[in-house]
């Protein structure tokens, strides 16, 4: 077994005890739907808002079609306070609109279609392709681009560029559950600022690139 392999199942360990992202809680329900809605409240929200205006706006609608009947201003008044609701609710009715249209009410299943809807980046693609269906993707947002550098395991500059790295060094096994388990690792002990180094399960294997003030 590798380094990065041990290191992932030293930190699978470590998070059970915590919250999981919500994109992931919404994922246990297996629908690619509801992740990509969940998916897209979360962008620049906290999790504790984006699960509250999650519940809100499914316990009315689950689908493109049911979503797309409520009105645009009811829309932004159920999902407030996530960050940008205006901007989102705009969003979230032009892909209603694009899966009725030109998927037949179902969520793609390939990045390129995804991509091609208006306000879904390759975060958002990534993480409905892994948890929405199950095909092996690595979604990477800011936990993730951060620790993979302070871990030494890339030099990248972008969430991007880290997702492209990322794929040539972790095994396939790994890529659907990469996002939970470092974003969570993330927000409980491997934080931006101030990490708790000092009671981290891994860091004999982690050299802190770019830790400045360590717990």
């Amino acid at each position: 077994m590798n380094d990065k392999a041990v290191v992932l199942g030293k930190i699978r360990n470590a998070v059970k005890g915590f919250i999981v992202p919500v994109v992931t809680v919404f994922s246990r329900e297996r629908d690619p739907y509801l992740v990509l809605i969940s998916c897209l409240l979360s962008l620049r929200t906290k999790d504790k808002t984006t699960v509250e205006a999650a519940k809100r706006l499914f316990a009315l609608a689950r689908a493109p079609g049911t979503m797309l009947k409520i009105p645009q201003r009811e829309l932004e008044k159920i999902i407030y306070p996530v960050g940008f609701y205006r901007t989102k609710a705009k969003n979230i009715s032009g892909i209603n609109r694009r899966l009725l249209e030109d998927f037949g009410g179902r969520v793609p299943n390939r990045i390129e279609d995804l991509l091609s809807l208006k306000g879904v980046g390759r975060k958002t693609a990534n993480l409905v392709l892994g948890l929405g269906f199950g095909i092996p993707a690595i979604c990477v947002d800011t936990h993730v681009h951060r620790i993979s550098n302070r871990l030494g395991w890339v030099r990248t500059g972008t969430p991007e560029e880290t997702e492209y790295a990322l794929a040539g060094i972790i095994s396939r096994r790994y890529w659907i559950e990469l996002n939970t388990i470092l974003v969570t690792f993330g927000q409980n002990i491997c934080l931006p600022v101030a990490p708790y180094c000092g009671s981290c399960p891994v860091r004999g294997y982690c050299p802190g690139i770019g830790v400045k003030a360590p717990r």
